[in-house]
């Protein structure tokens, strides 16, 4: 499940594009592409944050952006974040009939494996460990919106229509502590690589479309 499916670069600006980070317009799958002219340089804001539109000499002078510790620690917590999640998804088959709950965690469960391995990609590419100290496996403090034991034993013991409402809501849960991970990262100064702020972005339109979803199926319950 490729990431940039909705990024489309110029190839006007390519170089600026590719060597300095910034430059990437998103637009609807079903719009033209859209190609900026080589002097209309953008510099993406964090989510919900307005860009900067760059001079040629401000673009001349940028030089590709690093990875973080921030970062890091963003990709290491993840992880296991992504992890919990899918073991939420592995949790469906057997204690609903809901057709519904069953293809919102089919596709919670593929976007996940692929994000998992393209971090671990990120993380292997740059030497780095694959946990840190905030990575969030036994023995370390959750991370935003993950479930504690209880909450994952209380939804392990639901069926049908409870083990619905239960799954949504605890998703829910979920994916919001993901957006605060990513507000988070940025927070901290991150996301100025390319690599990992496509990342984030991504997990932040994909989770949030989730979110509403997840919200729209839980009021039809009440």
């Amino acid at each position: 499940m490729p990431l940039s499916r909705r990024v489309i670069i110029s190839a006007v600006a390519v170089t600026a594009v590719i060597g300095s980070g910034v430059g990437i317009a998103l637009w609807p799958d079903s719009e033209p592409p859209y190609r900026p002219p080589s002097s209309h340089v953008v510099q993406p804001g964090a989510p919900g944050q307005a860009g900067k539109t760059l001079t040629e000499d401000e673009v001349s002078q940028l030089s590709p952006p690093k990875f973080s510790a921030a970062d890091t620690l963003f990709i290491q917590g993840m992880i296991p974040h992504h992890e919990q999640a899918l073991a939420m998804t592995a949790l469906v088959s057997g204690r609903t009939d809901n057709a519904d709950i069953a293809l919102l965690a089919k596709r919670i469960d593929v976007s996940q494996h692929d994000e998992i391995a393209l971090m671990q990609r990120w993380l292997e590419d740059r030497a780095v460990p694959t946990s840190g100290p905030n990575a969030g496996h036994t023995g370390h403090e959750l991370m935003p919106g993950m479930l504690t034991a209880a909450q994952f034993d209380q939804l392990r013991q639901a069926r049908d229509a409870e083990f619905d409402r239960l799954f949504l809501k605890f998703m829910v849960q979920h994916h919001e502590g993901a957006l605060a991970m990513i507000k988070e990262l940025y927070d901290a100064g991150g996301g100025l690589e390319p690599a990992t702020d496509q990342l984030a972005r991504e997990f932040n339109a994909d989770q949030s479309i989730e979110i509403q979803r997840m919200q729209q199926m839980l009021a039809k319950m009440r």
